[in-house]
């Protein structure tokens, strides 16, 4: 059994009919959406099922249907190869409390009702603000920092060389959009989403997660987890709860994060989580990697095949 570290799927990933075979078929992942909707006092399993698409994308819904689904696919491949065991994880953005839940950093419950918060905070803060947000392509992290500091916008998320996100008030980002070429960037994209994630604009979630954070009971992690804000490894308790809370307006370090992995002698990774978003992002920062994605039955079988 190869050494796997396990990576977790962040907003945007989501999609309806999300986990739906799964749970058609597993007692097992049957058992986590009853207990998820129970947890949280609304359907959240029937909005993964059958949406519809405009209530699954609303932050308050994505996140926790994020994060039931990636450790639905966790249970239902430890079923399938008891064997297996991860040595590292990480998630993108809101991946990284899945991550941790994997970990029993916090129970499942517990991390749910983070991660529910989290999404109504956040989207709380988008209600609030004018935000926007941007992709750069094929523009060094550099030219991207000084297009950011003269718009007087923030850098989100560095996702892979040459993919860059910005954030910040919607007229700082169309700012950025229109002078990206006068810094050597290629492409600038408006991004479809609801606020400005990761920038200054969520300070007011930042703040409200912090107070939910220190209710809940934080375990040292059973295998090592990747930090984006600090695209460290963390263990202790306190330094896991300011990672978490700093990066709801700090950047998303995901290029570092993986090339830490990497760095660390690890070359196989199982992505747990729709769209492939994730597998698409490391293979951009090393192609000599093997990412196996799992996102319904077809996949999940796939990756035990390749995996046993």
């Amino acid at each position: 059994m190869s050494q796997i570290v396990l990576l977790f799927s962040g907003q945007g990933a989501q999609k309806v009919g999300m986990g739906k075979d799964w749970v058609e078929n597993s007692a097992t992942a049957r058992s986590m959406a009853v207990l998820a909707d129970k947890a949280l006092g609304f359907p959240l399993s029937d909005i993964m099922f059958d949406g519809p698409d405009e209530e699954l994308t609303k932050t308050s819904r994505c996140q926790p249907a994020l994060y039931l689904h990636g450790l639905m696919a966790l249970a239902l491949i430890r079923e399938r190869l008891p064997n297996l065991v991860p040595v590292a994880a990480a998630g993108l953005s809101l991946g990284e409390f899945t991550a941790h839940a994997a970990a029993g950093t916090f129970s499942f419950e517990d991390g749910l009702r983070l991660v529910a918060r989290r999404g109504e905070f956040m989207e709380a803060a988008c209600l609030a603000t004018e935000g926007a947000m941007a992709a750069l392509i094929g523009g060094e992290e550099a030219q991207v920092r000084a297009l950011a500091a003269a718009a007087d916008v923030d850098v989100a998320n560095l996702n892979a060389p040459g993919q860059i996100v910005l954030s910040g008030s919607a007229s700082g980002i169309d700012a950025a959009i229109a002078q990206a070429k006068d810094f050597g960037i290629r492409r600038a994209i408006k991004l479809n989403v609801a606020g400005a994630y990761h920038s200054r604009l969520m300070q007011s979630a930042q703040d409200k997660l912090a107070a939910e954070l220190a209710t809940v009971s934080f375990q040292s992690p059973a295998l090592p987890v990747v930090c984006n804000f600090g695209a460290s490894l963390v263990s202790d308790a306190a330094e896991i709860r300011s990672m978490l809370e700093n990066q709801v307006t700090g950047s998303v370090r995901w290029t570092e994060s993986i090339q830490l992995l990497i760095a660390r002698g690890h070359r196989t990774f199982l992505e747990l989580g729709p769209g492939k978003v994730v597998a698409g992002l490391v293979s951009k920062i090393d192609k000599e990697v093997t990412v196996h994605s799992v996102e319904d039955l077809t996949s999940l079988e796939a990756a035990v095949e390749a995996l046993s």
